[in-house]
């Protein structure tokens, strides 16, 4: 009788989807072709473990599966690109204070604390955030690069066009609702 794990499919987890095993047979998961971003999130990992740090091991191990996650979704596995890391990271703070408040909400602070420190380990690996001058300087920029292309000042209907340019620009210094808002008021 054949034994039924000798014949097994291997199928998703070799190299052609980013995946695979070094040469000492050990499997390293998707994570090998580490960006600069996901290296320094490794690094700091193993850091916490060594200073016992609990509470920043269990960030960024969560922040670990998150990217995990992220690299297996869809139809094809991928790694991801710093910049993806980042827009990963500012949803995962986001989530972090969306949550603080709604336990300060429900009187809940010790929760709302535990999220807040999440979110503050978090926001180390985010980009430093622009200010409402930083904001507005990029949205000039890219008004007058969106001016310079079409031949005329750009209305409501070229506002993708804009956004795409302060988008590019910000580079995870705001959100995109902060963004939006910028360009709007500017276009008006």
């Amino acid at each position: 009788m054949a034994d039924p794990v000798g014949t097994r499919s291997t199928s998703g987890l070799g190299k052609e989807n980013g995946a695979g095993t070094s040469a000492d047979g050990h499997y390293r998961g998707l994570m090998t072709d580490d960006s600069a971003l996901k290296a320094r999130i490794r690094t700091d990992l193993t850091a916490a473990m060594k200073a016992r740090d609990t509470e920043t091991v269990a960030t960024l191990r969560m922040v670990v599966a998150a990217i995990g996650a992220e690299e297996v979704s869809g139809s094809a596995a991928h790694t991801l690109s710093d910049e993806q890391v980042t827009s990963l990271l500012m949803r995962e703070n986001k989530k972090r204070a969306e949550s603080a408040s709604i336990f300060d909400e429900n009187n809940r602070s010790e929760l709302a604390d535990k999220e807040r420190a999440e979110a503050a380990i978090i926001s180390r690996y985010l980009p430093a955030p622009l200010d409402d001058a930083g904001v507005d300087a990029l949205v000039a920029d890219a008004i007058a690069q969106v001016t310079a292309d079409l031949g005329e000042p750009p209305a409501m209907k070229q506002m993708g066009q804009v956004m795409k340019i302060v988008t590019e620009r910000a580079a995870g210094g705001a959100d995109g609702k902060r963004l939006s808002t910028a360009v709007r008021s500017a276009l008006q």
